[in-house]
């Protein structure tokens, strides 16, 4: 098998340049990444982490950083050597807390904010997964991995480290499962859950004793694989927290049940299930600044991880629970309060945008405050909103405006050297009529250095999700930017299924994947070719990954005449066999209205697999080998299958990367190796 490794000869970004050059994969991979952002309580300072990648060793490295929020220097707080994440301030303002590693163990750290050395908070035998700062900043509620039945001894950390370490000393490796998850994303489980703790700050700074909080819960706080501190909180008199769990009596694999539970700080009773009446997703907890009222986000359909997330306002002291802004007909994100609790702030998805919301908690009215692009993460102060911004050609950088949302005043260039250097692709947004007579939008980048008169190649990118979308938004893995800098346009099209235009829209995939999501594909389409005199339909690639790859292996038997060549990353070949296959069940028993075997015809209905012998446009497959999503033998079997048929058709495969391929070195060998892929199959004599 030859070496699928492509030469790298592209230089790093940042570097001085002739001229301004399009975007490639180095300079996506080299960028700076913003993350989490808190501001000070005197709202002057912002706490930011950041991402900055060490090329050399193959992976990024976080720090945390202060930003004036009148905009200024940026400073390091901690230092390079370390990986430091999830900044919080102290309640004096005085120092910010993270997270970072000693001896290879995730603690909490603080340091000077004025600047100075770390200093160790919390060394437990451990890794704490995250964590959230009492009210009076005299105590520290944090997730730690613990097997269930540790929970009931008296140090359960100990014992926990006790277990770990004679099951790394038994030469016997087999684990014994009696109930899923048996694996779940890119892990098989251990027996271990995330556990709730609390411990308090003695005067020395330090974390004393910890106590269990979830006491005879058995489930993971925060949630697996993507959960967080925004899913537990405390009261504002730090007497209670509230935190969300998976219900398990349904089962694991096949339940989307969370209730949201109540519990004393001071561990004296088990915690209270506050959300039981309801079977479906309860979730991110956030009691009001007067703590009489406990704001959340519910789903209404058990089983299903898509649907609407409503906004619920529940009275403490009689359970009594209503919602918030009912008629809203889209599905909020986490929550945040304003100082004088009038107001509810959230982003969410909306037509294609991610924009910041603020609703009124008296009258429900949504106003949108931040507009274009895409809000990835927002602070909210007495004065002033902090906003994290990015946008299809521009990078996430922080900025500020008042509580209105007006007059977006950007405060930090993390990138503004780097940027200074690269060429990016313009973008429009269009829309059609797509399936069953419904308003449908996509959009299209032109390629960089784009000339009137001129045809281009186009890529054409499916996304995943499949509730989902393509939207203005600066992608780490699937950004447009990276083939319209290799001189392609782009051209990505909302199918029924897509976030962001109302929950029947969404909900309108299940069952029909590859129906009206496929009609939407193919009006878009043309509707671009027709718009878009540019784009040269005869030099044309299409690619997806996950539901994307799916789309790609079923447009590969129903829909292949318009392509030059295919890309299916992890992507689902054969439905049936997904049904068994996948760790989280109720994704595939909710988008074919059951199980396999109550409904195996739902199964069938648009299996790639049952239409292989109409491929015949050339295909590179790409596959996670820890994907557990979308597991390697869909991949395995999709490229056979191409292989089988004679088709032109080569594998690529991560067996270090899950459903997503997020080491520096693997994004450059992916991007080289579909963009080589891209550019071998359409070329022709009417390439200019």
């Amino acid at each position: 098998m030859r070496n699928l490794i492509a030469p790298l000869v592209l230089g790093l970004a940042g570097t001085a340049a002739a001229a301004p050059h399009p975007f490639n994969v180095m300079d996506l991979v080299m960028l700076d990444r913003v993350g989490d952002q808190v501001l000070s309580p005197d709202e002057r300072t912002v706490a930011v982490q950041l991402r900055q990648t060490d090329y050399e060793a193959n992976k990024g490295r976080t720090s945390i950083w202060t930003v004036p929020m009148a905009g200024g220097k940026p400073t390091r707080l901690t230092d390079a050597a370390i990986s430091a994440s999830s900044p919080s301030w102290s309640v004096d303002g005085k120092s910010v807390y993270f997270l970072a590693s000693r001896d290879d163990v995730s603690q909490l750290w603080r340091v000077d904010a004025a600047g100075g050395e770390e200093q160790l908070v919390g060394g437990f035998a451990l890794d704490i997964g995250n964590y959230k700062l009492s009210p009076d900043g005299k105590a520290v509620a944090f997730s730690v991995e613990l097997f269930v039945d540790c929970a009931g001894d008296a140090a359960p950390i100990a014992c926990t480290k006790q277990r770990l370490d004679a099951m790394e000393a038994d030469k016997a490796s087999g684990m014994l499962y009696t109930e899923g998850f048996v694996r779940h994303w890119d892990s098989w489980m251990d027996g271990r859950r995330s556990q709730l703790m609390i411990a308090a700050l003695d005067e020395d700074g330090t974390l004393g004793e910890p106590r269990l909080l979830s006491k005879g819960i058995n489930g993971d706080i925060p949630s697996k694989p993507f959960g967080d501190a925004s899913e537990y909180a405390f009261s504002p008199d730090g007497s209670t927290i509230y935190f969300s769990v998976r219900n398990l009596s349904a089962g694991e694999p096949w339940s989307t049940n969370f209730d949201i539970y109540a519990v004393p700080s001071d561990g004296s009773a088990e915690p209270k299930n506050l959300t039981a009446s309801n079977p479906a997703w309860d979730a991110y907890p956030l009691p009001s600044r007067d703590g009489k009222t406990l704001y959340y986000l519910a789903m209404a359909r058990p089983g299903m991880e898509s649907d609407r997330f409503a906004i619920k306002a529940m009275h403490l002291d009689t359970g009594e629970t209503r919602e918030v802004a009912g008629d809203w007909d889209r599905s909020a994100g986490p929550l945040k309060e304003s100082v004088d609790g009038k107001t509810l702030y959230t982003t969410t998805d909306d037509n294609g945008q991610h924009p910041l919301f603020a609703i009124s908690v008296a009258n429900g009215k949504v106003q949108r405050i931040v507009s274009g692009g895409q809000v990835s993460g927002f602070d909210v102060g007495a004065k002033s909103l902090l906003v994290s911004r990015n946008d299809l050609r521009r990078p996430a950088d922080l900025y500020r405006s008042d509580l209105r949302g007006g007059g977006l005043r950007q405060i930090s260039q993390f990138n503004a050297a780097r940027m200074k250097e690269i060429r990016t692709g313009e973008y429009e947004f269009f829309t059609f009529t797509g399936a069953e007579g419904a308003t449908v939008q996509g959009y299209v980048v032109k390629p960089v250095g784009f000339r009137s008169g001129r045809s281009y190649p186009v890529a054409f990118i499916i996304h995943g999700g499949p509730e989902n979308a393509m939207g203005n938004d600066f992608h780490y893995r699937w950004n447009p930017q990276t083939y319209a800098g290799q001189g392609f346009a782009v051209v990505t099209i909302n199918f029924h299924g897509s976030t962001g235009y109302g929950q029947a829209f969404t909900d309108s995939i299940a069952q029909d994947w590859g129906g009206k999501p496929l009609e939407d594909l193919k009006l878009g389409w043309a509707a671009a070719l027709k718009k878009y005199p540019f784009l040269d339909g005869e030099r044309a690639c299409a690619l997806g990954a996950s539901y994307g790859g799916y789309m790609i292996n079923w447009i590969a038997g129903n829909w292949n005449e318009p392509w030059k060549c295919l890309v299916s990353h992890d992507g689902v070949f054969d439905t049936r066999a997904m049904g068994y296959e996948t760790e989280e069940l109720w994704f595939t028993e909710w988008e074919n209205g059951g199980t396999v075997y109550d409904n195996p015809d739902a199964y069938e209905k648009f299996n790639p697999v049952n239409f292989v012998k109409n491929w015949k446009v050339p295909m590179l497959i790409v596959q996670g080998d820890k994907d557990f999503r979308i597991p390697t033998v869909q991949g395995l079997a999709a490229f056979n299958a191409a292989q089988r048929r004679g088709i032109p058709s080569e594998l690529l495969v991560f067996q270090d990367e899950n459903h997503w391929v997020l080491k520096p070195h693997n994004s450059v060998q992916w991007h080289n190796t579909v963009n080589a892929w891209l550019q071998r199959w359409t070329v022709s004599d009417k390439a200019e």
